[in-house]
């Protein structure tokens, strides 16, 4: 489970994350919309123990995140927007590397990686230095790396990011076994029509705040609108005056799905 309670995040005189609470329940996908710069990532990775929050109280598994860093990381898998690969290590080197630092046993470290070979279909590219690897290869090698130790949780910061569609669906289809799996699983996205067919529940974020919180049907009920894009530029709309005059201009529904 992930709660996030009044978080906050500034930079300098910026408020990258202002106060946004949500919660993340086992057995459900929770989507973390909105355009770049909207505080997604920052909010993601104070999760992820990687920035201390300014303000307010977020937990993970039950750990806080400033408190119990180390268990958090114990019990989360986290995917960053850059897969951050060692380009000389083949997929299986990499795994059997992070189930080495997760202090796994060999035997579990062995038997992982082949339930996660399995599962993304590494096998064709497995032993091949990932700096040979295709963007959506990495891409599952990254995931899968995430989910070497079987974590209660997991936070992927745009997971389909530059993915084709193939790759892609292969991607939400892991997201939605791990779900029937129990994993509370948190992801961020611009992508509108992922969140849609994919999340339990969606938060949509705008200049560090969350708008709404609730799910797909309730937004488009709250905001009156028949698309998930339309919903979430009335939602900007009425906090920025540059939404308001865009959505003045666009037809009752949109051809592309993105924010």
């Amino acid at each position: 489970m992930i709660t996030a309670n009044e978080l906050s995040r500034s930079f300098a005189d910026v408020d990258a994350v202002s106060g946004i609470s949500f919660h993340v329940e086992p057995g459900t996908i929770y989507g973390l919309l909105g355009p770049n710069g909207a505080g997604k990532t920052t909010a993601l990775r104070i999760l992820a123990t990687l920035l201390r929050p300014t303000g307010g109280q977020a937990t993970v598994a039950g750990f806080d995140v400033v408190e119990n860093p180390v268990e958090v990381r114990r019990n989360l898998g986290y995917l960053t927007g850059d897969t951050g690969l060692y380009q000389r290590l083949t997929p299986v080197e990499i795994l059997r590397y992070f189930g080495n630092l997760h202090g796994m046993a060999p035997q579990r470290i062995t038997a992982r990686i082949a339930e996660l070979t399995a599962a993304f279909q590494l096998g064709e590219f497995a032993t091949r230095r990932c700096g040979k690897l295709s963007t959506g290869q990495r891409q599952r090698t990254s995931i899968a790396r995430a989910m070497i130790h079987d974590p209660a949780v997991l936070i992927l910061d745009e997971p389909t990011n530059g993915l084709d569609i193939l790759s892609s669906q292969f991607i939400l289809q892991i997201l939605r076994a791990e779900r029937t799996r129990g994993k509370a699983v948190l992801f961020s996205t611009h992508i509108l029509s992922e969140a849609e067919l994919l999340c339990d529940r969606i938060g949509l974020l705008h200049r560090g705040r969350l708008l709404f919180e609730g799910s797909v049907a309730e937004i488009l009920h709250h905001y009156e609108c028949p698309s998930l894009p339309l919903a979430m530029l009335k939602a900007i709309a009425a906090v920025d005056p540059e939404a308001k005059a865009l959505i003045e201009t666009q037809p009752k529904s949109l051809p592309e799905p993105h924010l």
